[in-house]
């Protein structure tokens, strides 16, 4: 029910967007009841003179402040705590516990440290990303011009007031540049402009007026004259209007609520569930097995469990998410501090390597917020420099005869192209400003050396300037032809028409216009950003291919690509009337050869994000409005410049200083940057630690000792684990980053099963040079020799897997030392100098016998062969894959 208030004693009724009501406020039916002036001033309790500051004071209280619901920002603890549910980092924690439970304290420790390290580098990464958000946040904070009064007999006063203040029934002023504050129904509004595009898309703007002829509401809200929204700017003109909703009841907050679902499943955690599922399958797999077969065939019960439990960790990538969180750590702190690139959640930086199309919209990203002259055309179609000579005479004349001087964007791209001297000539005698229903604007000036006669010189839409002129039907019909081939190539067209007057004294009408000689017209196109080309060909060498989702016109769409040399077929392009009738099927096949899709609703573009991602595409999304969120949200990665609306920047996981395709290159060379790291860790240690399992429970069938006590086994891992700490420092080659980093988990299965098996061939090979040596003078102990002969050779084929398997590296390494290189050679000197050393007796090694160096080399070499030649294989289907892609 309608509320009144004690200031007042008037009813408030504030129209909102949606269905649901605030406490104390009717609803009222947004569409088509947009409310007159008065009717807007009496439900809302008051007048064009704005509220008292007791009036306002008593609705802040009670409708609260101007703002979208907060945000809450998460603590460095829930931070942490939400890395802890990581499922790999799960998987290692069981493990940790398992070790624990039996007794193995050491394993424990280590894997519940490593534990922690992960989540606290993670944390701090997000937590640091927070703090650099909350930074841009306070970068963007605006105020707004409103009228207050002291009391009610007060003469009311214009001041600013930071816009969250703002209350339903305040009465505000807008000028160009400025940023409507809330909903707004205008009061009165002159020469008034709007971009809507953070609502809609729509890169022109769009005339406002605040009159009170109703308008059909088939079109939907925004295409009411009458009404400014939040979140819009004023491209031209000024108005003064009275705020009608504020806060959460605001359509920028409803399109907010409709983005605000779940995030979809990315590419890193689709890769991170695949692989831990995996990794989970053999852990489970091992300990009973080598339970039963150790009970089978060698009499041997509970006691090997401590054993069975260290196999099982040593199958186990336990450096995995300290590694993957420094390497996306590192990345994005690079990123943000030479790109000005935040990334707020780190492993959005893999999806951005991942990343092989790039949505976005065309207004800002590949042009400018404004358009620049093309062509100037005289009545015949042919170049005629005189009609943008009388054009530049109208712009400039209208904003300095106009009452505001407010110039609009196509008079400043035909202001940029004059002589301000020749235009200064003129005498300026009138101006009849544009308007939105004549769609035209005059000039009238006075030529020199012309006494007596007066010049009027009339600018704006086609068919509106044809009408006025003194033309045969015929030729008007050829005009309109002439016009309608250039707008058809994408361009706006403006005509230009002028005629001579005797001067008089009294003032200028609409009704002047008319009789006029036909000039030409001027095209004009967006104009293109700077960096725009050069960063779509980068992005094309990286295998990134763009998607352009728009609200404009198909053909302004289509003229942006061909100026930036993007290929575009007829077929290329599907509009919202298309795509409406097309099942989801359908749409996925199309998306793949669809270029542009123009007209596009929000609904539209997440559809069609939905559509990519289900066509195999790792996809990324870049946008800045509020219609931009549901298809941010339903990307692998969803990117927002500083300069986005709040809402849209706080859903993205990737902000940019400024809305640069530059910037996003970078952003993918890093990404792929790690990810390459990432992928190049996990193929080398699980394929190393796949062989080691299949070889120790060979070896525990063969021997009547255990292959290795579980101290060694946790040694060895240990120092295998931190020897690959380098990848997370590690320069791949530049060849390796033009494609799109992708980790699946099927791939990653192959290589290490085919790999795992070449090293558990090098082991079982070792078992037969053990074999011969331990049958040479002065051996010793069988067991300890086979434990300290195993653990050698177990530490120098890691080192030579790590030099081995870094495909794409050898050419980059001839620049400089690699830091894998460093690490592999300090693991192949621990594995040689350990069982020697004095710490050996206590690990249960001991001294080697000289014969088995000799031995092993010949094991080692014939090995890094295999490993060569398998990867050289590797390597070149890999290369088949990616021309066939």
């Amino acid at each position: 029910m309608a509320e009144t208030t004690a200031a007042s004693g008037q009813h408030v009724e504030v129209p909102g967007p949606t269905a649901v009501s605030a406490p104390g406020m009717e609803e009222v039916p947004p569409e088509p009841g947009v409310p007159t002036v008065l009717e807007a001033l009496s439900r809302l309790g008051s007048s064009p003179r704005g509220l008292t500051e007791a009036q306002a004071e008593e609705r802040l209280a009670r409708f609260g402040e101007n703002t979208p619901a907060a945000r809450r920002e998460a603590s460095w603890p829930r931070l942490f705590t939400r890395s802890l549910r990581d499922p790999f980092t799960a998987v290692l924690g069981c493990l940790g516990l398992v070790s624990a439970a039996v007794l193995a304290w050491g394993t424990a420790s280590v894997i519940l440290l490593l534990v922690v390290v992960s989540c606290v580098l993670r944390a701090s990464g997000e937590h640091r990303a927070d703090r650099s958000m909350a930074g841009l946040r306070e970068l963007v904070a605006t105020t707004a011009t409103v009228l207050r009064r002291v009391d009610e007999d007060s003469v009311p006063k214009a001041r600013e007031v930071p816009a969250d203040e703002l209350v339903p029934g305040d009465v505000v002023r807008l000028g160009p540049g400025d940023i409507v504050p809330a909903d707004v129904r205008l009061l009165r509004a002159g020469a008034l402009t709007v971009h809507q595009a953070a609502l809609t898309g729509e890169s022109a703007p769009v005339a406002k007026c605040a009159d009170d002829v109703p308008r059909g509401g088939g079109e939907g809200m925004f295409s009411q004259p009458q009404l400014c929204f939040q979140g819009s700017s004023v491209a031209s003109g000024s108005a003064t209007a009275i705020v009608i909703a504020t806060g959460a009841r605001t359509w920028f907050a409803a399109a907010h609520d409709r983005g605000a679902g779940g995030r979809e499943t990315s590419a890193f955690d689709r890769f991170v569930h695949g692989i831990s599922w995996i990794l989970i399958r053999f852990m489970l797999l091992t300990p009973p097995l080598v339970l039963m077969a150790n009970a089978a065939l060698r009499g041997r019960g509970l006691e090997t469990l401590p054993f069975a439990v260290a196999v099982a960790v040593g199958l186990t990538p336990e450096m995995l998410p300290v590694l993957v969180t420094t390497c996306l750590a590192r990345g994005a702190a690079l990123l943000a501090r030479t790109h000005q690139v935040i990334v707020k959640r780190l492993p959005a930086l893999h999806d951005i390597g991942a990343m092989d199309v790039l949505c976005l919209d065309k207004t800002g990203t590949l042009t400018r917020d404004r358009p620049v002259v093309d062509r100037a055309l005289g009545p015949d179609g042919s170049d005629d420099a005189d009609v943008l000579h009388w054009a530049a005479v109208n712009a400039w004349w209208t904003l300095q005869l106009a009452e505001l001087p407010a110039p609009d964007a196509l008079d400043e791209a035909i202001l940029d192209t004059a002589d301000e001297s020749e235009l200064m000539a003129y005498d300026g005698v009138a101006a009849v400003p544009f308007d939105p229903h004549r769609r035209l604007a005059t000039a009238v000036v006075r030529t020199p050396g012309r006494l007596g006669t007066h010049t009027l010189v009339v600018k704006g839409d086609v068919e509106a300037v044809l009408e006025r002129c003194v033309l045969a039907e015929e030729e008007r019909e050829r005009l309109r032809v002439l016009a309608a081939r250039q707008a058809d190539g994408g361009l706006r067209v403006l005509a230009v028409a002028t005629a001579e007057r005797p001067a008089r004294a009294r003032a200028y009408t609409p009704a002047d216009e008319r009789g006029l000689t036909f000039r030409g017209a001027i095209t004009l196109r967006d104009a293109l950003a700077p960096t725009a080309a050069d960063a779509l060909k980068v992005l094309t060498d990286q295998g990134v291919t763009v998607r352009i989702l728009t609200g404009d016109h198909p053909r302004t769409a289509a003229r942006a690509c061909r100026d930036l040399g993007i290929p575009l077929a007829e077929e290329a392009v599907l509009t919202d009337e298309r795509i409406d009738g097309l099942t989801d099927a359908q749409l996925v096949e199309l998306a793949r050869s669809t270029t542009v899709f123009a007209r596009c609703t929000p609904e539209h573009k997440a559809r069609i994000t939905h559509a990519l991602r289900s066509a195999g595409h790792t996809v990324g999304f870049l946008g800045d409005g509020v219609n931009d969120l549901p298809a941010l949200r339903a990307a692998d990665v969803g990117i927002a410049p500083q300069g986005a609306a709040d809402v849209t920047r706080e859903a993205a996981d990737v902000v940019l200083a400024e809305k640069d395709l530059t910037a996003i290159a970078h952003a993918i060379a890093s990404g792929r940057h790690a990810g390459q790291n990432i992928a190049t860790y996990l193929r080398i240690t699980l394929s190393s630690n796949l062989g080691n399992v299949i070889a120790m429970l060979s070896a525990g069938l063969l021997l009547p000792f255990l292959p290795m006590l579980p101290a060694q086994v946790l040694t060895q891992n240990l120092c295998f684990d931190a020897a690959q700490l380098a990848f997370a420092h590690d320069r791949p080659h530049p060849a390796v980053l033009r494609h799109p980093t992708v980790l699946r988990p099927r791939d990653l299965l192959r290589f290490i099963t085919g790999f795992g098996v070449l090293n558990a061939v090098a082991d079982l090979a070792t078992f037969g040079v053990l074999a011969l040596a331990l049958h040479g003078p002065g051996t010793g102990d069988d067991e300890a020799v086979f434990h300290s002969g195993w653990f050698t050779e177990n530490l120098l084929t890691q080192a030579l897997v790590m030099l081995l398997l870094r495909f794409g590296r050898r050419t980059a390494e001839r620049r400089g030392t690699s830091p894998v290189t460093g690490a592999a050679a300090a693991l192949a000197a621990v594995g040689l100098l350990l069982p020697p050393s004095p710490l050996g007796p206590s690990l249960g090694l001991t001294v080697l016998p000289g014969s088995y160096y000799p031995l092993l080399a010949a094991v080692l070499v014939l090995y890094a062969v295999g490993l060569l030649a398998a990867g050289a294989r590797y390597e070149r289907r890999r290369a088949e894959r990616g021309t066939a892609r």
